[in-house]
């Protein structure tokens, strides 16, 4: 392929990219008509499950580990939508922040008959990866280092929220939180209205151990954030200690096999847990 540019006066020489720029071009064009072909199919495959009632997988969103994805497992993903939309109304509006997995899950038990007569809650996904685009009008773009930079219409419209910010870096889980504080209802999370229960948002925030401390006595302290005793798995499995945090507690489920997350349910650890752990399992030494 070779462009010319025709403006030039006969006595200039003929202006042709050189093989170089050609073969990036190419390979530019490539990888653009790739992505839309792939970004059509996901569309029409979402489209086709949703029609008839066919579970959505995330399967069909390879993870890029450069990226920092690590998609949870299907159980852990399913259990967490769960807890987000246990005693939702139509009112209801639940904010999924970099976990997709959770929202494809969210979908599919909404599409299920165990939710048919179930209210329907609103759904918004806010994600980096714009593979989920596909899912139109509750996808929003996420980048964690503009945390605020998101349509004004999703400032205080939010009554649940889990999150899981893509690094373990301070920067990183610190610009999340921005996001959330900025998201929830504006009456909730205040200090007076500790005691309101049924004014507090649900915040579920999933990341690794060693951010521990700040989640719990900075970023999110004013929301009671504590360390669940469940533990969140991977579908590839995941190097670093994951833990999940929460401000509401989950009561194991009736009928559930005592060793599901659902038979198990989760408490809140408190405050400095690990190292009364630790004295105790020496003083017992």
């Amino acid at each position: 392929m070779a462009c010319i540019i025709d403006k030039f006066s006969d006595d200039e020489s003929d202006l042709e990219l050189s093989t170089s720029t050609l073969d990036a071009l190419k390979s530019f064009y490539a990888e653009r008509d790739a992505r839309a072909e792939q970004f059509a199919k996901l569309q029409a495959e979402a489209e086709e499950r949703h029609a008839l009632n066919v579970k959505l997988s995330m399967d069909a969103f390879t993870e890029d580990w450069n990226e920092s994805q690590f998609w949870y497992s299907d159980e852990t993903a399913t259990f967490l939508a769960k807890q987000l939309l246990a005693d939702a109304t139509p009112t209801t509006s639940i904010a999924v922040v970099s976990a997709p997995s959770v929202f494809v899950q969210l979908k599919n038990l909404l599409n299920s008959d165990a939710y048919k007569d179930k209210p329907k809650p609103k759904l918004t996904l806010l994600e980096h990866d714009n593979r989920f685009a596909v899912f139109a009008d509750e996808f929003v773009f996420y980048d964690f280092a503009q945390p605020l930079k998101l349509p004004s219409h999703l400032k205080g419209a939010f009554d649940r929220v889990i999150v899981d910010p893509p690094f373990l870096s301070e920067d990183c889980q610190t610009k999340a939180a921005l996001t959330v504080r900025w998201m929830l209802k504006s009456s909730q999370g205040k200090e007076e209205e500790k005691e309101e229960k049924g004014k507090m948002p649900k915040i579920i925030a999933c990341t690794g151990e060693r951010m521990e401390t700040l989640v719990t006595e900075k970023l999110y302290k004013s929301y009671g954030l504590r360390t669940t005793t469940f533990e969140p798995k991977h579908a590839r499995g995941l190097s670093n200690e994951f833990y999940c945090y929460a401000n509401f507690e989950v009561k194991p489920e009736e009928g559930a096999g005592a060793e599901t997350p659902e038979g198990k349910g989760w408490t809140l650890r408190e405050l400095g847990w690990k190292e009364k752990e630790g004295a105790a399992t020496a003083a017992a030494a």
